[in-house]
């Protein structure tokens, strides 16, 4: 990966990280990377131990659609020496000549800021370089007819860049983009909030963004997330739409459990923090286990598995969750799917219809009619 050299060893900590291996780049990536958003306001000092903490325990991915210019000066000091080990997402279009975020179309702007972000970084390619926060047709538009897509794929085809990303939170041009075949990763917000219809970037119904998330899936397209807390709101019961408070370990679990993500991204902003999302790694089952949301799912979700795996342990040892997500897939097309759920010790078919999953699961799914469904699909 790039032009950095061979892998360092590990350190002590970085065993306990998981990882999951990109379908299509083959980039084996930490399920808890780092959302840069507020680290800029932090004194530099702290920043980089923060930074360097983070890396120290398995953190190999960073975003860089952050909220201010000095963020990029911290991962530079911060990782710079250890740069073959990161994965990197940089945003064309973001713009940082003020000092803080901004959004731009502009072509000679956006080349000014991918040069400056690189010399911050101290590094002289980028991992994934991203399409940069579509969310109307119109910013797409823009997007090519400026120029900056092309300049994008030049860069890719120089090696500077050597995957494409896209962020974005609507499920539907989201889709429009994915049809391009550009796409390796999509930075895309997932929390209960969004995907229920609840918060500022709540776009698209339940079901159009679970149909995203497995079409990810299914073509190898990557999922980090963005604003796993959804700004907060849902770790506070007053401001959450919910009125009742989620983990931080919860949050990062609902979205781990969705199809298609790789990575989580939660915002960061110094060593207390980074020690709060890596605390997801040491959580029981019963700190991660999210299914309080069924009391709230929206009428298009009840009667869908959404793979919580709240319904085990299975008496007749079958993975209830992963059999439904490998039927959802295969049912769409994806072949990987079908020969995941054929490796499966226990199928569909072993179900003794003991009703035990149907009791438990908060989302009122019919497991056992399910499996006969799916028994009868596979064959088995």
């Amino acid at each position: 990966m790039g032009s950095s050299g061979s892998k360092e060893k590990p350190r002590p900590g970085k065993e306990s990280m998981e990882y999951r291996t990109h379908q299509k780049t083959g980039d084996r990536i930490s399920v808890i990377g780092i959302g840069s958003g507020p680290i800029f306001e932090t004194p530099e000092k702290e920043a980089v131990e923060a930074l360097a903490f983070a890396h120290e325990n398995g953190v190999n991915y960073m975003d860089f659609a952050t909220a201010g210019a000095q963020t990029f000066h911290y991962a530079g000091e911060a990782f710079a020496s250890v740069r073959g080990e990161m994965l990197y997402q940089v945003h064309f279009g973001a713009n940082y000549e003020t000092g803080e975020y901004g959004w731009t179309t502009d072509l000679d702007t956006v080349k000014r800021q991918v040069d400056w972000q690189l010399r911050e970084l101290k590094t002289d390619y980028i991992d994934y370089g991203f399409i940069h926060c579509l969310d109307e047709p119109s910013d797409w538009k823009a997007y090519q007819e400026n120029g900056i897509l092309n300049y994008l794929l030049d860069m890719k085809k120089a090696g500077v860049v050597h995957h494409i990303g896209l962020s974005s939170h609507t499920p539907s041009l989201t889709s429009q983009v994915l049809d391009s075949g550009l796409v390796d990763q999509l930075m895309f917000s997932i929390n209960a909030a969004y995907d229920y219809q609840q918060g500022e970037f709540a776009y698209g119904s339940a079901s159009e963004r679970m149909q995203l998330y497995r079409r990810c899936e299914a073509e190898g397209i990557g999922i980090s997330v963005m604003k796993p807390f959804s700004a907060g709101q849902l770790l506070n019961a007053s401001a959450s739409p919910f009125r009742q408070a989620l983990t931080k370990v919860q949050c990062i679990q609902y979205a781990l459990d969705k199809p298609g993500v790789l990575t989580v991204l939660p915002g960061i902003r110094n060593l207390q923090d980074v020690k709060e999302v890596l605390a997801w790694l040491d959580a029981s089952p019963a700190e991660r286990d999210y299914s309080v949301i069924g009391t709230f799912a929206p009428k298009d979700m009840t009667g869908t598995c959404v793979y919580c795996s709240h319904c085990q342990p299975c008496p007749a040892g079958l993975n209830v969750g992963l059999i439904n997500k490998y039927y959802d897939l295969t049912v769409i097309g994806d072949a990987m799917a079908a020969d995941h759920y054929e490796k499966l010790e226990k199928k569909a078919s072993d179900c003794i219809s003991c009703g035990h999953c149907d009791r438990r699961c908060p989302f009122h799914v019919n497991q056992s009619g399910r499996m006969k469904e799916i028994a009868a699909y596979f064959g088995r």
